[in-house]
């Protein structure tokens, strides 16, 4: 980290951040362009649910649109191999056709006809006319249920595809065509009803980000040439306007406030619960909640670059770019679907050959295992599971852009901070000062300070505090390199660092010992004097951020290795690194410094995360496995370069995406073990002659909604901070 120095002030500042550009990050293992980019308009910032693909399931899995009068941003996935989604109407979205799942209304008519032929079947006589009758209720089933599945198998087929649609097709088919239309049609029925079923449940996946992103009012109050209040459109309010947020109001656009003090409730863009108190100079951000008093704030982004629309672009890459574990899943799955297909063909036409079975008997055998292969339960593992973890995180202000980073960061063993603007708040302030028989010294100095615009300066002024009544200053001078100096009351007084005392012959061996004191724990000093004695000295420090401390403890206890990597002085980073927790620390590192800490760390420890500020340590974060972002809610720098953005600055978060990816992981593990497990089980009993086509149906649908009701327990609003 470059270190900034300010020769005209008292004293001189060893952990003032520098601002040297961030301009990338190293390449993700899979780059995710973003399908649809967000413009200023109404239009390009949603007003519901983003439309995130996570279903799987051939022949259905639909979704009605949203309504009309809502803005909709669709935030695409990928299609997953040999599963289509049938649209009746024909139009396809995102490579997946959606629609072809009945209404609940013909659903309950396929599930009564089914249910009819199987009484029909069950009860009636064995005559041509009642079979004939029976048969016909089975097939007004199966087309009730099933039109749009054998529209998407017929599509599927033809694209030499063999999704759950062409299998269910040729399935039921083969089931009425050999006799069994009852089970054919109560199998169709069934069908159809688990997925309906789940894809509602699909759907809380699919909507949580979109609930979690609170979106900002399509219209705002803005102050015209005139003076006059007017209610515009939020796309056409253009930066540096001025706009009114009235109490419970939400924040349509980015800015600074100019006028008025509130509370506002930031939960739904850094996920804290608390709602942040709120000054004239203070930043607000579109789709927050203004809690108490009236607020005029600047505009300092237009509609569509704000940071809510960051986010919801960093979302919309983070779906598209799929998990290692959602990659193998996939592949795994355009391999094992046809392998079963071609193992049906074999049973159907070499069992009857090679073990004496009947044709009739080995077709059915065959459709049963049919039924059972269907990958979806498989495929359906990872997206929901992946996509719930992400929004867990993004309600925990963690935005990670990327499966393959939540995936990833279960593996980090050490983890690289920087100082200024991680570990500490980057900012100055006043943490001691001491006197030397001189009572009216913090006035003073004070008075002095409060000429200064230098960052040491208003850390001074502001730490003291001074009453309104301060002591007027005359002569006001900057001594370059040294500090400033003033006349008060008639007095010279002189605010400023050890050059200027030891050139005014105002050094002496108390100053001496109580300036070492503090600059042993990497403080700058400031001494203030007259022209007889030193009268007062201030120590000035980047102070720890409160949650630091908590933050290396969390990773301790997860048996990662917290190091720190600085720009910094070795007294000011062993200070910082000591009251923090952290025992190693490298100092005084220039950019390709940090570049060979960094690798060091990895050959030592393993997987390396670095943590900074998202703009100086731009070559450290692209060398770190991965790179977590203070993004002090969303600095354009930070949700460009980073993998990991922690929204509101607070190190906490590194620890909980760790236990995010590792509960992630867990859950994956189970998912995949309950879908390959259960169909294990089931192609056994079918091979064996004891799985009928109903307990196929309810293997594989039963599997699909078993792993999609574990992947959504990551929704659950538990803490990740244990």
């Amino acid at each position: 980290m470059t270190k900034h120095s300010h020769d005209s002030h008292p004293g001189s500042h060893p952990d003032h951040p520098s601002h040297e550009a961030n301009h990338g990050h190293g390449p993700a293992p899979e780059p995710a362009p973003m399908s649809a980019q967000a413009t200023p308009g109404a239009a390009s910032r949603p007003a519901g649910a983003p439309r995130l693909d996570v279903s799987c399931c051939g022949g259905g899995c639909s979704s009605p649109p949203p309504p009309a009068s809502e803005k909709s941003s669709t935030l695409k996935g990928e299609s997953h191999e040999g599963h289509d989604h049938d649209n009746a109407s024909g139009g396809d979205h995102d490579g997946h056709d959606h629609g072809a799942l009945p209404g609940w209304g013909r659903l309950a008519a396929a599930l009564v006809a089914a249910t009819g032929a199987e009484l029909m079947d069950l009860l009636g006589p064995d005559t041509t006319p009642w079979r004939v009758a029976g048969m016909a209720i089975a097939a007004a089933a199966i087309l009730l249920a099933g039109l749009g599945i054998y529209r998407s198998g017929l599509r599927s087929l033809m694209r030499g595809k063999l999704g759950i649609s062409a299998l269910m097709a040729v399935a039921v088919t083969g089931a009425f065509l050999i006799g069994q239309w009852p089970e054919a049609a109560m199998v169709m029925a069934l069908y159809a009803l688990a997925e309906r079923i789940e894809d509602r449940a699909v759907g809380r996946a699919r909507d949580a980000i979109g609930a979690l992103l609170a979106l900002s009012p399509d219209q705002a109050d803005v102050r015209g040439a005139d003076g006059q209040w007017r209610t515009v459109p939020a796309a056409e309010v253009a930066v540096d306007d001025t706009v009114r947020i009235r109490p419970g109001g939400r924040v349509p656009l980015d800015g600074v406030i100019t006028s008025g003090r509130s509370a506002v409730d930031e939960s739904s863009v850094t996920g804290e619960s608390l709602a942040v108190d709120k000054v004239p100079g203070d930043p607000v951000y579109a789709g927050t909640l203004n809690a108490q008093s009236e607020l005029e704030f600047r505009v300092t982004a237009a509609a569509g670059q704000t940071t809510l629309d960051r986010i919801i672009r960093a979302v919309e890459q983070a779906q598209s770019a799929r998990a290692p574990t959602q990659r193998f899943v996939d592949r795994f799955a355009a391999v094992y679907t046809p392998a079963v297909f071609v193992m049906a063909i074999a049973v159907a036409v070499g069992a009857p050959l090679l073990l004496d079975w009947t044709w009739l008997d080995a077709i059915y055998r065959a459709l049963v295992l049919l039924v059972i292969a269907c990958p979806c339960a498989l495929v359906l593992a990872t997206p929901v599971t992946v996509v719930s973890g992400l929004a867990a995180g993004a309600r925990r202000g963690i935005l990670i852009k990327g499966g393959n980073w939540l995936e990833l960061a279960r593996g980090v063993r050490a983890v690289a901070f920087d100082k200024t603007g991680t570990v500490t708040a980057g900012r100055p302030a006043l943490v001691g000062r001491e006197t030397f028989g001189s009572d009216g010294a913090a006035d003073v100095a004070a008075a002095l300070a409060g000429r200064s615009d230098h960052p040491v300066s208003k850390a001074i002024a502001a730490g003291l505090d001074a009453p309104a009544g301060m002591p007027e200053v005359e002569d006001f001078t900057a001594l370059p390199g040294r500090g400033v100096q003033g006349r008060i009351a008639g007095t010279t007084w002189l605010l400023g660092n050890r050059r200027l005392a030891q050139e005014k012959g105002l050094w002496t061996d108390a100053v001496e010992a109580a300036a070492a004191a503090h600059e042993a724990q990497g403080r700058s000093v400031t001494l203030l004097a007259d022209g007889q004695a030193v009268r007062a000295l201030f120590a000035v420090a980047d102070t720890l951020r409160p949650q630091a401390a908590q933050a290396v403890a969390d990773l301790r206890a997860l048996g990662i290795v917290p190091v720190m990597l600085t720009g910094d002085h070795a007294a000011a980073a062993q200070a910082a690194a000591r009251e923090a927790g952290i025992d190693e620390v490298q100092a005084s590192l220039l950019p390709e410094h940090k570049l060979a800490a960094i690798a060091a760390l990895q050959q030592k420890h393993g997987m390396t995360a670095m943590a900074g500020d998202g703009i100086n340590d731009a070559p450290a974060l692209a060398k770190a496995d991965i790179g977590f972002a203070m993004g002090g809610a969303g600095t354009d720098v930070a949700m460009e370069t980073a993998d990991v953005v922690i929204m509101n600055d607070d190190l906490r978060r590194v620890a909980e995406t760790v236990r995010l990816s590792r509960r992630t992981h867990a859950v994956l593990m189970q998912n995949i073990a309950l879908a390959l497990g259960i169909k294990a089980v089931f192609f056994g009993l079918a091979l064996a002659g004891h799985a009928t086509m109903w307990m196929a149906v309810f293997a594989d649908m039963g599997a699909s909604l078993l792993v999609v009701a574990n992947g959504l327990r990551m929704l659950r609003s538990e803490s990740l901070s244990k």
